[in-house]
This record gives C-alpha cells, structure tokens and sequence, in this order.
C-alpha cells in the first residue's frame, strides 16, 4: 500500500470519519457527477458509481487487493475511459474563470498548426467538456499518461532518447516564448501505448487495466516511445524571453534565484528544472560523467550564465555523437546496487543486446 494512502487510511480509522476503504472527500465530486460524465462519453471506473457496493465486503478480500479499493489521490484529475473506442484518459477539473491560463495555453499548443510540429511535446487537449448542471467546472480531456521514469531506463541510448525529445519540448515552448515554469520530474511523462498496448491499471501502474495480473510491457529500446510536458497551471506566454516575473514555486523549490523571492527571468528556471531532473534522477547512477558538464552549466547558481535551450541542444547534440554503440547499449546500474545485481543487470542487458543488434533495433530508441 502507498505510503500517503496508508496514512491517509491510518488518519481515518483514529479519527472514525468515515468508513475504512470508502469514497475520500476529493473522490466523491467524481462519483456525483458520474452520470454527467457517462453523458458525455467517458466512463469512470465502478468504484465512482453512484450505487457502487464495496466488492470487499463479500469477498472477504483487504480492501487494497481488489480494484474498487484503488483511491484517486489526485483531487482535481481522474482516469476515464472513452466508451467511444475504449482509450484511457485523464480528466482535470478547470474552474471557470480560474486558471485560464493554463486552458489558453494547452488550447494554444494543441491547435492544428503547432500540433504538426515535430518538437511539440506538449500533452494534448483532447476536447474540453463543460457539464450540464455544473456552470462553475469544465473538464479538459487528454491522454492517459505515465511517469517519464516508469519502467526504469535500461540503457544510456534510452536516456538520450528521452533527454532530446525533452529538449525539444522545451525548445518548442520557448520558442512561442512560453515558460513551463514548473518542467520538473512530476509534468514529464510518457505515453505508454506502445510499450504497454495492452494498458494498466491507473492507480496500481504494475498491474493490468482489470487488476488481475501484472501489467505486460516492453522496453524503450523495443517500442521507442514519446515524451510529454504536462501540467500549464503555472505556465506563462510573454511577449518575449527577455522578461522578468514574480517567482513561482512549482514541483523543484531549490532555484537559486526564488530564495529570496525577487522577480526573475522564468526562461532561466526552465533550465534550471531540467538540469536538476537529470542530476538528481539521473547522475546518482553510474556511468553519467559525460553529462556532468552540461547539467553544471544548466544549473548555475548565477540564472544568466546559464545556457538557452538552443544551446543546451546544440552541446547534447555534440554528446549525444560522441557517445559509442556500446556506450549507448549499456546497462544503467546504481552506485548502492550490490555488485551481483550490477552483474545480473549486466549478464541481462548483454542476452538483449544481442537480440538488438541481429534485429537491427536502434541503440537509441528514437520515437
């Protein structure tokens, strides 16, 4: 069991509000409005039925086990499933009149014309709902994600791959002269459709969509997959890059320039975000030297001797072909593993390898 669900639990047994396993507060504005949202298409799962009874309760089975025990922690986001064609999907609730911005700008990169191009890695607004008894809500619709870390990176060539298409990604909205302002390790994702074509369960991500085995996947080196910057609320479009505005404390609270809460250059923070994802998610593991030098320049403590995001591609792109075949191909391993892990991850990696090169698979899995 989690461990913010356990406590969360643990809170509602020592203070009797309510029945151990049952509907959160956040969940029950999902389970009111379920048949508004069947109207439009998107099916929730039972436990958000209005007359949903807890399956644990003749099975006899602990709650956690079953499917209708798995609890939305998100309060304003939920999975759904098109009923259309079966597709998951993400809904987020959007205040009207609130946090437009962050409505304008997914609008903005979902249109037509910028969604052709190649280095949009911005998620996708599917459509926008607007309920017929809630005036104050609308719902934006977009695909069903999953953590950009989650299967774990096998090989150095699967991390280039996912470091460019980043890249790219942030490229793209700056060059639109938008900020992310909060492109850290919670708003980067990855789209799982071709490394679990099958799905998964939305909030049990090992086990499969009806919760009865684990889920059955590949790796990036075997189905190349796509990456995506999540989450506009704290997104901005300027009328230049050359702007400064109040700081906003996102998902990374360590920028230098928000510690003493003065107004900044928030194209600098987007830097400063993505150096320090792959220094903290990524450099604590063996073998990521050659990026020491980047990641250093990326996180300057001074935000304007950091490089622009041309920048930073232009010196991943001279890394990236530096790197050999065999560097690429190569298992990434924990400093903390024990050596006999690290020689089991090394012994399998060598078995897929080979498989690789007789299939001609690319040893970075560009998507």
């Amino acid at each position: 069991m989690p461990g913010a669900v356990e406590a969360l639990w643990g809170h509602e047994e020592a203070t009797g509000e309510r029945e151990i396993g049952t509907l959160f507060e956040s969940e029950q504005w999902w389970r009111d409005h379920y048949h508004e949202i069947e109207s439009k298409g998107y099916k929730l799962r039972p436990r958000y039925r209005p007359d949903w009874q807890p399956s644990w309760k003749k099975s006899g089975k602990d709650f956690f086990l079953v499917e209708d025990g798995q609890v939305t922690l998100l309060p304003g986001a939920i999975d759904a499933t098109r009923r259309g064609d079966g597709k998951q999907v993400m809904l987020k609730r959007v205040p009207a009149g609130q946090e437009q911005q962050e409505l304008d700008i997914s609008r903005l990169v979902s249109s037509a014309e910028l969604s052709r191009e190649p280095q949009n890695h911005c998620v996708p607004l599917l459509e926008t709902l607007e309920l017929p008894n809630v005036p104050d809500q609308k719902l934006m619709v977009m695909p069903f994600l999953r953590p950009f870390n989650k299967p774990r990176f096998q090989t150095f060539g699967e991390f280039v791959a996912f470091f460019t298409q980043i890249c790219d990604g942030l490229q793209f909205m700056h060059e639109k002269n938008i900020a992310h302002r909060d492109c850290t390790a919670n708003n980067i994702m990855l789209d799982p459709s071709s490394i679990y074509p099958e799905g998964f369960h939305p909030i049990k991500i090992n086990r499969s969509r009806d919760f009865k085995r684990r889920a059955k996947g590949y790796t990036r080196t075997q189905r190349p997959t796509h990456y995506h910057l999540i989450d506009f609320g704290l997104s901005r479009q300027y009328s230049s890059r050359d702007v400064l505005d109040e700081p906003l404390r996102g998902g990374d609270k360590s920028a230098p320039e928000h510690r003493h809460g003065r107004p900044c250059n928030p194209f600098h923070t987007d830097i400063y975000y993505l150096g320090n994802l792959v220094r903290e998610h990524f450099m604590k593991y063996n073998g990521f030297e050659f990026m020491k030098e980047l990641v250093d320049a990326m996180t300057d403590e001074d935000p304007k001797k950091r490089p622009v995001i041309e920048e930073v591609i232009a010196r991943f792109s001279r890394i990236r072909n530096s790197l050999s075949g065999s560097k690429l191909r190569s298992p990434i391993t924990s400093r903390r593993n024990p050596s006999v892990v690290t020689a089991f991850r090394y012994a399998r990696q060598t078995v897929r390898t080979v498989e690789y090169i007789v299939c001609q698979t690319a040893a970075i899995p560009d998507a």
